[in-house]
């Protein structure tokens, strides 16, 4: 129904981003790999997926028609609704997952929350023959140097809250992650985070 929203980028956070275009506000869901593409922009193009249940009308938006192409063929997959494809998106970059679908990698897989080993399996039997017609033309995303441990920390931890995990146990995680890498991007901390918890 929708191939792409251009407009002002009116709020941008890591799981969503709202842009204007023609008077209308437009309520996106959107994955980490997405954001860390737009959340400096002041306008910006989204490819956007359009889902209508009963219950729900959800627009999903991507940076790249790669990472869209992705989306669709997880959602494609028995099981896989658009909240987990977009958790997977997040815990890996396109290019990741397409290496970790092609090579069958359902260990690495199921280490995004909530997706228990057969799902995984289910994903890498229906999509591994897919990934090399997608090719490799996604950009490779690079992170940003982080301004204090303390300000990263801070919004790593907020950004797992909102996807729903709890306080105690992403402070775990995210102060183990600090330990070990002090100047850490938000995004990369949020990423090592989610294969963790």
């Amino acid at each position: 129904m929708y191939e792409y929203i251009t407009g002002k980028l009116a709020e941008a956070t890591r799981t969503y981003a709202i842009i204007e275009a023609g008077g209308v506000g437009y309520f996106i869901n959107i994955s980490l790999h997405t954001y860390s593409e737009i959340e400096h922009s002041e306008s910006a193009r989204l490819y956007v997926h359009f889902i209508v249940r009963e219950d729900q009308q959800a627009l999903f938006g991507f940076s790249t028609k790669l990472e869209r192409e992705l989306f669709r063929q997880l959602i494609s997959v028995s099981g896989v609704g658009g909240n987990t494809a977009r958790m997977i998106l997040s815990t890996y970059s396109p290019r990741e997952l397409q290496n970790i679908i092609a090579t069958e990698n359902a260990v690495l897989l199921k280490n995004v929350k909530g997706l228990g080993l057969k799902t995984a399996q289910k994903i890498i039997v229906e999509l591994s023959g897919k990934m090399l017609e997608l090719g490799a033309s996604d950009i490779m995303f690079t992170p940003k140097s982080a301004t204090s441990r303390s300000e990263s920390y801070d919004e790593a931890l907020a950004a797992l809250s909102m996807l729903g995990f709890q306080k105690s146990a992403s402070e775990k995680v995210l102060n183990a992650i600090f330990k070990d890498s002090p100047t850490i991007s938000v995004e990369d901390a949020i990423r090592t985070a989610l294969k963790s918890l």
